[in-house]
């Protein structure tokens, strides 16, 4: 079988480019919420809290329905209360004290004109990836530094500790230095590899889906780990094995850093 000669690629790029145009094309309205220095603080709080909601209900649920009990990976612990609202008030109020002035002096500072074309499927999907690739190095090593720093663990990572069992909201119970050491490592990335504006959206929506699964207690069928091949990626089971054991499994979504580094702990040696 020949390869692709040049028209037949710029054919492809075309057609995949047009595939997100639409979407694009929304997003970019004059009239759309996106036009507004509100809309990523509004975007990344209400994407978190929407991930977050349905492992709440299977919380809340959790006592009166036993078939759950066969996915939680603490069958005996279920968050109360009073530990819920605690973590959904300091990440609100992280976000309105601290996030959002951030946000408003980025946005004035760099009032970038949008583009009008959309990115290309194939190039979207590639930047993603790198940049969760990135995201799960540079995490790796501050991880491992505040852990193995006793005054930068009990300065600032400690505070995410404190529920040894994770639940979905607890994912950002955490230091304000912690959350923009994490938003620092997002930005830089996206622009490092100068990210179509799509291609950071999906970004986000994805990174926050990984990190709420992380955090949320629950193994199931369709767990990404479960997903992706190889045992290349960890985790629930793998990232509640840190929060429990505390001195293995430092890279939030992919094993390669841990097993290199000799920090890999498989859930089977639990």
């Amino acid at each position: 079988m020949s390869g692709w000669n040049s028209s037949e690629l710029q054919v492809f790029c075309n057609s995949s480019q047009r595939f997100l145009q639409p979407l694009w094309d929304c997003v970019r309205n004059p009239d759309a919420l996106t036009q507004s220095p509100f809309f990523l603080v509004i975007f990344g709080i209400t994407t978190y809290v929407v991930f977050c909601l349905p492992f709440v209900v299977l919380d809340v649920l959790y006592p009166w329905v036993p078939a759950l009990r066969r996915y939680k990976i603490h069958p005996n612990f279920s968050p109360t209360a009073r530990q819920l609202l605690p973590c959904l008030g300091q990440t609100l109020y992280q976000h309105v004290l601290f996030v959002f002035p951030v946000t408003l002096l980025h946005w004035a500072s760099s009032p970038d004109r949008l583009p009008t074309e959309a990115p290309e499927l194939l190039e979207l999907a590639c930047h993603v990836l790198v940049c969760l690739l990135l995201f799960d190095a540079e995490f790796f090593a501050w991880h491992v530094l505040h852990h193995k720093v006793p005054w930068l663990y009990r300065t600032f990572h400690k505070v995410h500790h404190q529920n040894s069992s994770s639940f979905a909201l607890a994912t950002q119970y955490m230091s304000v230095w912690e959350l923009f050491s994490l938003g620092f490592f997002d930005a830089v990335n996206v622009k490092l590899l100068g990210c179509h504006p799509l291609t950071v959206l999906v970004f986000h929506v994805i990174n926050i889906w990984l990190s709420v699964e992380d955090h949320s207690g629950y193994n199931f069928p369709w767990s990404t780990h479960r997903l992706v091949p190889f045992g290349w990626y960890g985790g629930v089971v793998h990232h509640d094995l840190h929060h429990t054991q505390f001195n293995c499994n430092f890279a939030p979504y992919f094993t390669h850093w841990d097993r290199l580094l000799g920090t890999l702990r498989l859930a089977h040696a639990k």
